[in-house]
Parts: C-alpha cells; structure tokens; sequence
C-alpha cells in the first residue's frame, strides 16, 4: 500500500531508508519522467500490516 509520494526521487529515498532502518519492508516506486522532471511522482510502498506504523514514522521523523 502506498505510504508517501513526493516529487522529488531523492526524497523518497530517504524516507525507504529511514523505514527500513525501522524494520518496515519498503520499495520505491519512481515515476517521475526522465526527460522532463518536473512530471511524475515517486511513491513508497510497505506491506498492508505496516502502514500505520509506517506514516507514523514518516510524519514524526520527516517532514517535507
């Protein structure tokens, strides 16, 4: 299930890292456009068990 999205790949690799330093199990989906940037998004995704935990870790230790 989808935990985050942001527009910025980057991003999004910070916060799978941060989740499986946690112990949630998460992959990253990056959708953003290669030539053009500035469409697309990247999501997060965990199992359906972790994601409460999982966007409770995203808004107490990260913030966009």
């Amino acid at each position: 299930m989808k935990v985050f999205e942001t527009g910025r790949p980057v991003e999004a690799s910070i916060v799978v890292s941060m989740l499986q330093e946690n112990g949630i199990e998460a992959v990253e989906m990056n959708k953003v456009d290669s030539s053009y940037t500035l469409f697309g998004k990247a999501e997060i995704y965990c199992r359906a068990i972790d994601v409460e935990q999982a966007k409770q870790l995203i808004s107490t230790n990260y913030e966009e």
